[in-house]
Parts: C-alpha cells; structure tokens; sequence
C-alpha cells in the first residue's frame, strides 16, 4: 500500500485509513505497509508505527496486515520485527539488507537474528535484487525453513525461474508471492500462490479474479484478464515504483500527494500513458 502524504509532506493518517478499506473491499486479502510502494526509506520508525495502528484500526479483522521492517542493519531489523509483533501485525516483510551486499551466509544470519527475535510473527522473506544489490538464493531460503515463523517469499527478481528453484528446495512448505505485477500468471503457473501487488491500487477486483480463475481451474478465463491487466502493470513500473502508482491513485480521485525526495511526481509522460491505460481499464 502507498503512504499518503499531505500537502505539508506528513503522512495522511486518515487517508490512509481510507485508502486501506477501499483495497480490502476491492479485492485485497492483505495488505503490506511501509514496503516498497509504501516509502519506507523515507519514513521514520514513528511515521510507520502511526500508520500501522491507523490502518489497523481501519481495516480490523478483515484483511491480513503485513508490516515492512526489513533493513540493512541487522539490530535495527531485529528491533523493527519485535515492533511489529507488538502491535499486533500478521505477518512481517523482511528485505534482503540492501547496499551493504553481504554474502549468502551473512544473509543467512541476518534472516535467522531476526526470525528468532519474535518467534510467533511469521515471516515473509523479500528477494528483489534490483534494489538491494545483491539476491538470496533458494539454497539459503531452504536452510531458513527450519525456523517455523519463515513461512513465505516474495519473488521480485523478475524471473520465474526463482519461483521453479523454490518449488523445487521448498516445496510446499513456503508460499512463494509474486512481488512483479506483470508476471503474477507466469508465476501462478510454476507454483507461486498470490502477488503482493501495486496494480492492486487501481484493479483490485480484476486481480483478484485472476487469481482465482487460475486457481479454480479456468485458464482461458485467466489469460483473458492477465492480457487486459498487462498494460497496466507495465505502466505502473515505466519509472520508479511508487512514482507511478501515486499518480495513477491522484487521477483515479485519490489524493495521496508526491512521493518524497528524493522521488520526485510523474511528468506529463507518464501522466499521459498512466491516463490512456486507465482509460482502457474501464468498462465499456
């Protein structure tokens, strides 16, 4: 889920209260705060507590929330998940450290500290390579799985090879998310079970029926959608995430504001293919 921003750059609380009831009643079984597409980098620990206990109150009971509290810091990830099992998340995303690039075992250990530091959270691990410079192989994944609380995975390398690795160390024992809009078919189709989703924003519903067409049996019924949803989730990664899906959310009536700096607003360009892509979306 974005973080609205006010005019004066605090986070919008109520706003996004009622952005997190608009996306459980329009298809999302969970929702992911202060990830990515939430701006996490330029949140402060406080900011994204705030939220938490807004959204949380918003949404209670009827959706699954998932508090981001990964960092490239180590203590400060322990710190952060023991935090949100305080406040009573579902479930926490956890990033591969980024920028530091340690190797596989100092990845292993990093996962392990923070699992072990609120054993009852479960966990979903985070493997996006593009942002965090370096990638968790599906040989560490599996040795993780013998903390019971790693029970997911999303997959955000671009490739449904990593899913197939996964499937194949894994198995079952980890739900594998695809963390790529564009791909959540290819993904479903080699074993992934959901996507952690920014179209999401805009095509709940469609999303959702995909899914469940894919899972229920109906692969015509499936394609269909993923080739109506396509252009969408291509216009939603044109440039950085979240740049695009705020604009997208301000033309669809949603005022969540400009990401912060060092993020800067849509240009008319993509304000232009956001609006023909949207437009396409409708129903006729």
């Amino acid at each position: 889920m974005v973080t609205p921003f006010r005019p004066d750059g605090e986070v919008d609380l109520e706003l996004a209260a009622r952005l997190a009831d608009h996306l459980v009643r329009h298809g999302s079984d969970g929702l992911v705060l202060c990830g990515t597409t939430g701006e996490s980098p330029t949140l402060s620990w406080e900011e994204q507590h705030r939220l938490f206990d807004a959204v949380k109150e918003a949404v209670v009971g009827r959706a699954q929330l998932l508090a981001g509290s990964g960092s490239n810091c180590t203590a400060e990830a322990v710190e952060a998940t023991r935090e949100a099992a305080r406040l009573g998340a579902d479930g926490a995303l956890v990033v591969v450290p980024y920028y530091n690039k340690p190797p596989q075992d100092g990845l292993e250990a990093h996962f392990r500290a923070v699992a072990d530091a609120a054993p009852e959270l479960p966990l979903m691990l985070y493997n996006i390579p593009g942002r965090t410079g370096c990638s968790l192989t599906a040989d560490t994944v599996a040795r993780l799985l013998d903390r019971p609380n790693v029970v997911s995975f999303k997959a955000a390398s671009g490739t449904t090879e990593e899913v197939s690795q996964l499937r194949l160390l894994c198995g079952d024992r980890l739900a594998i998310y695809c963390g790529d809009d564009a791909l959540t078919l290819p993904m479903l189709a080699v074993g992934a079970v959901g996507v952690v989703s920014v179209a999401s924003h805009l095509a709940g519903p469609e999303i959702q029926a995909m899914v469940q067409a894919f899972l229920g049996g109906d692969m015509t019924g499936a394609l269909a959608l993923h080739e109506r949803l396509l252009p969408l989730g291509k216009a939603l990664f044109c440039t950085t995430n979240p740049i695009p899906v705020k604009a997208a959310l301000e033309i669809a009536g949603w005022p969540v504001g400009a990401p912060r700096l060092p993020l800067l607003p849509a240009d008319s360009d993509v304000r232009q293919r956001l609006h023909s892509v949207m437009a396409a979306l409708r129903p006729t």
